[in-house]
Parts: C-alpha cells; sequence; structure tokens
C-alpha cells in the first residue's frame, strides 16, 4: 500500500504527519524537476527531497525528460540516502509535457528507455520504478507497457486512465489486471500497483484480488485523513477534536519547514478536507480560509478544541 506522489500536497510536512498517524508502506516524494536539480536554482528544489528517518522506505519521484539530468539526480538520490527512485511518466499538467516530461514520455518510448537506462546506472544500488498511465490520447498498454517492461524495473504504477481522460472518467482496473497479464506473459518480475479512484484500505485490498496486482497507490483519499493507511484507527471513529488537532500539528510544521518557502495558501486545500462533515463546517471554513499563519488558525480553531 503505497501513498501517491501529489505536487503541493505530500510535501515534507505532510509525510510526517502521516507517518505518524497512518504510515503507508512505501511513500513517495513531491515530484521534483530534474532539470531544476541540476541548476543554479538547485537549492530551492532540496526541500522538496527532506524526509525524517520515520518516513522509511521513501521513493524519490523525479521528472524530466534529459537522460543525463536523471543520471545525475540519481546520484543525488543514492547520496540522500533514498530508498528507490521513481521516474514520472504520468503526469498531465502542459508546463511539463511542453518540457517532453511527464505522460508526453508515453509518445518517446525509446526516450523513457533512455532515461531509465541512465536512472538504474546513477544509482546502481536503487531499486527504479515508474508512475505512468494507459497511454496518451488511446489505451496503448499492450504496446507501452512491455517498452519499459525490458527495462528490467523494479515496479511500475499503472494510473488506470489515458492522458486525456485526466480523472474524467472512471478508473479501468481491468486494465491494471491486464497489466498483471503481461507481466507474468514476458516472465518479469516487476511489481505492478494499481492507481485510481481507491478512497481507502478496504477498496485497495479488494482491487488487489480481483486483479492481482501486488499493490495499490493511493492519492487523494489520504486529503484531511492522516490515518488512511493506519490498521489501528478507523476514520469513523475519530473525533472532530482529534481531527482539528492534527490539523493545527500538520499547519504549524508546514510553517515551520517552509516559512518564506511556500505560500500558507497550500495548507488551506487541506483544510477543506479535515473541516468537513459536521454542523458549521462551512462557517469553520470559511474562516480559515481567511487565516495567514498557523497562529491565526489555532486561534480560530481553539474553541473546537475544548
Amino acid at each position: 500500500m503505497a501513498l501517491a506522489p501529489m505536487a503541493n500536497v505530500t510535501d515534507a510536512a505532510f509525510r510526517q504527519i502521516i507517518a505518524k498517524y497512518g504510515k503507508p508502506d512505501v511513500m513517495f516524494t513531491e515530484f521534483t524537476s530534474c532539470d531544476g536539480l541540476v541548476s543554479a536554482g538547485r537549492g530551492k528544489l532540496l526541500v522538496d527531497l527532506k524526509f525524517t528517518p520515520a518516513e522509511h522506505p521513501i521513493v524519490a519521484q523525479f521528472f524530466g525528460s534529459k537522460p543525463e539530468n536523471f543520471f545525475n539526480c540519481a546520484q543525488l538520490a543514492q547520496e540522500l540516502k533514498f530508498d528507490g527512485i521513481d521516474i514520472n511518466m504520468g503526469c498531465p499538467d502542459r508546463a511539463v509535457e511542453r518540457q517532453g516530461a511527464g505522460a508526453a514520455l508515453i509518445k518517446t518510448p525509446e526516450l523513457a528507455q533512455e532515461i531509465i537506462a541512465e536512472t538504474k546506472r546513477g544509482a546502481p544500488d536503487l531499486p527504479v520504478s515508474v508512475k505512468t498511465r494507459l497511454g496518451y490520447n488511446k489505451n496503448i498498454l499492450e504496446e507501452w507497457l512491455p517498452k519499459l517492461l525490458e527495462t528490467g524495473l523494479a515496479a511500475i504504477t499503472i494510473h488506470a486512465r489515458t492522458r486525456k481522460e485526466m480523472s474524467d472518467v472512471d478508473a479501468h482496473w481491468d486494465q491494471v489486471k491486464r497489466a498483471v497479464e503481461i507481466t507474468d506473459d514476458m516472465g518479469k518480475e516487476t511489481l505492478i500497483l494499481g492507481n485510481g479512484d481507491i478512497g481507502d484500505i478496504g477498496e485497495a485490498k479488494v482491487k488487489v484480488q480481483e486483479t492481482g496486482c501486488d499493490g495499490v497507490m493511493i492519492g487523494r483519499g489520504i486529503f484531511g485523513n492522516p490515518w488512511l493507511f493506519s490498521s489501528e484507527r478507523d476514520y469513523k471513529t475519530i473525533t472532530l477534536e482529534e481531527k482539528l488537532a492534527v490539523m493545527l500539528e500538520h499547519t504549524f510544521l508546514f510553517e515551520k519547514m517552509f516559512k518564506d518557502i511556500k505560500s500558507f495558501d497550500v495548507m488551506k486545500k487541506h483544510y477543506k478536507a479535515y473541516v468537513a462533515g459536521f454542523d458549521g463546517a462551512k462557517e469553520l471554513r470559511v474562516k480559515l480560509m481567511e487565516a495567514k499563519s498557523a497562529e491565526e488558525v489555532s486561534q480560530v480553531i481553539t474553541p473546537y478544541l475544548g
């Protein structure tokens, strides 16, 4: 069970909270630009690769389209003591695609293979994986997946939609099952993880049984629920006071780590998820949207903390 990498969501602060309250089997960093990490702006990006011992095993996720930069970033990941490297070949963001990166790599399989080879060469001691989609404009899993499997990846996560479909249609989990079949038919030991539309661990376990995949990566289900991967806590039993207390802890940690680096507004997407499902939730969210610091958030929610 893996925590999906999500830009401006699964940052170092939120990962620390998740590790404390409901640790998954493996975590991934936010995706980080390989081009940026080999440029003069490297210092600003290194904050995205911060992690604590509690987050192990943790995988660094990179995006880009230049094999030589992946070689350098792989060396960096090994120096920083990451447990693995994941290459983003599924992001649909247009700014990323204009660089020939993310989902655009589905259209250039030879370049994708070269990037994987250079990543493995740069970090020979680390497992290398890929997160991708079924295809770009249409489902080409039958052609695309074998190209990836040929490179000897440790794992492949399949977001079970095409780039064109974005998240506008239901995830095609039957194609995750097909990915498992293709992998077995080729005699490869690469792990196959499925991704898409999974809200909790119960749903994830059902998908593993139905498809035969080796695991599930969960993304949006983590919003407002750092207990998601916990085997000890049922989210339904967590009180409003607990949720708000953890939200406040998350807020202070974010401010401590990212003040003057990231906009405080990044936290506000979390408030929408933490503060939901009770009388007065809307009014409280409105107040939180106006807050500009952790101290202001504290003042807003203190009356709710008993």
